[in-house]
C-alpha cells in the first residue's frame, strides 16, 4: 500500500484550519471583497453610501455582510447620537490586513490569466466534441485551440 504524499506545510491548530476555511468563504463571497474595496478606497462611510458604490447589492445582503464584517473584527461601525441618527463603518486594521492579503490573488489572476484562459477554451472545446453526434465529421477547429499551439 502506497503513503500518501507528505502535505507541502506542516499540520496546523485544527482551530486555525476551522478559521482558515470560514475567512476563504467571507473572502469568497462577493459582497465582503466588494465591500472591503469601497471602504478601503474611501474610508468611513455611510450605510447608504456604501449601498450605492457597491453595484448590485441588495439592502437585506448589505446589513448582513456588514454584521458579519463587524463580527469577525473587519470593520467598526461607529452610531453618532444624532436625530435621525447617522450609523458610518470604516475598516479595521484586521480589514485592511485582509485586502492586502487579498491582493496576492489579484497579482496571481493578473499574471496567469491567459494561461486560464487558454485552459478554459481548451476544456470547454473537449466538452463541446464529447457532446457532438457521432455522425458528424471531426474539425480541427481554429488553429490557436489544438493542443500544443500555445493559446
Amino acid at each position: 500500500m502506497t503513503q500518501p504524499a507528505p502535505k507541502p506545510w506542516p499540520e496546523s491548530d485544527p482551530r486555525v484550519d476551522a478559521l482558515v476555511t470560514e475567512v476563504i468563504g467571507r473572502v469568497a463571497d462577493k459582497w465582503t471583497m466588494l465591500i472591503l474595496e469601497v471602504l478601503a478606497d474611501h474610508g468611513e462611510l455611510r450605510f447608504t453610501r456604501i449601498g450605492k458604490l457597491v453595484p448590485g447589492v441588495s439592502q437585506k445582503m448589505l446589513t448582513q455582510t456588514l454584521r458579519q464584517m463587524e463580527r469577525d473584527g473587519l470593520v467598526v461601525r461607529t452610531v453618532h447620537p444624532v436625530i435621525p441618527p447617522r450609523v458610518e463603518y470604516r475598516l479595521t486594521e484586521l480589514g485592511l490586513s485582509l485586502g492586502a492579503a487579498f491582493c496576492g490573488v489579484w497579482l496571481w489572476a493578473e499574471q496567469n490569466l491567459e494561461q486560464i484562459e487558454a485552459a478554459r477554451r481548451s476544456f470547454d472545446g473537449r466538452q463541446s466534441d464529447q457532446s457532438a453526434p457521432a455522425t458528424s465529421s471531426p474539425s480541427a477547429g481554429p488553429a490557436t485551440c489544438e493542443p500544443g499551439s500555445g493559446a
